[in-house]
């Protein structure tokens, strides 16, 4: 993630880096970084292109992003506060390759919120580089139960437009010969490369695509749990709960608890 142009990272000659923004604006540009990365999401929600997947971050959740890692970010928000964390980690740990995440516990969230006082300090402080050392020493304990939420973009350019589709008509039932049609591929023949390409069925991914529009939407606080419901396309607050429930292992309640 490139917060602006007027700093370059993988220039700074110092092991961490904090920014933290008000109102973040950046460039929906892929690019990478020396530096792994901590995204932490404030308020708003951010979605990450990482790697042909893309990542939603609904509020009080944060993700990793390691080093030199192709990713891009853009979000629908109005107006999103995140905080960003640049480290020098050790890549010969396995947690600092993986990208994670995860909904961020109390105690990680209360010592984000402090390192805010040297965001975009240039200089390196002791204090500093020991506080961030701590922290990034422990991230790994504190994303244990990683929020495993994403969509894989296909490669193959026979489903742009069927993806596009499924994007832009998510609350409807789809007709698999409609998108046969848009494919030019026999109904089979769709079915199997979709699989291969993203890793989920038609009907799995218009699921997920549901259930992150359905986070979206909750996390702006504006809708119920029933009004969100239906304005993702289910029939009923049941079978929201129990589509919720299937993806992510826990109810929609207890996720508004957890943003709160």
């Amino acid at each position: 993630m490139e917060p602006h142009n007027t700093i370059d990272i993988d220039k700074l000659n110092k092991p961490y880096f904090v920014w933290f923004e008000e109102n973040w604006t950046h460039d929906d540009v892929l690019h990478q970084h020396n530096k792994g990365q901590l995204v932490y999401v404030e308020s708003g929600f951010q979605y990450i292109t990482i790697e042909e997947r893309i990542y939603l971050l609904p509020q009080n959740h944060a993700v990793w992003i390691p080093p030199n890692t192709i990713h891009k970010t853009n979000s629908h928000s109005e107006r999103i506060k995140l905080m960003i964390m640049f480290a020098e980690v050790d890549q010969k740990k396995s947690f600092y390759r993986e990208v994670n995440v995860f909904s961020v516990p109390p105690v990680l969230r209360e010592m984000i919120k402090y390192a805010e006082k040297w965001s975009k300090l240039l200089d390196t402080r002791t204090d500093e580089t020991l506080f961030l050392q701590a922290l990034f020493n422990e991230l790994p304990h504190f994303v244990e139960q990683s929020l495993k939420l994403h969509i894989c973009l296909p490669r193959d350019k026979r489903l742009a437009k069927v993806i596009e589709y499924l994007h832009d008509h998510y609350r409807e039932e789809f007709k698999i010969n409609e998108l046969s049609d848009i494919a030019m591929l026999s109904s089979r023949t769709l079915e199997r490369i979709f699989k291969k390409e993203t890793g989920l069925t038609l009907s799995k991914y218009q699921q997920m695509l549901k259930i992150i529009k359905s986070l979206e939407l909750l996390s702006s606080d504006y809708m119920t749990i029933s009004e969100t419901a239906y304005e993702v396309g289910y029939k009923s607050v049941q079978a929201y709960t129990r589509s919720f429930q299937t993806v992510l292992q826990f109810r929609p309640s207890d996720f508004i608890k957890n943003i709160k």
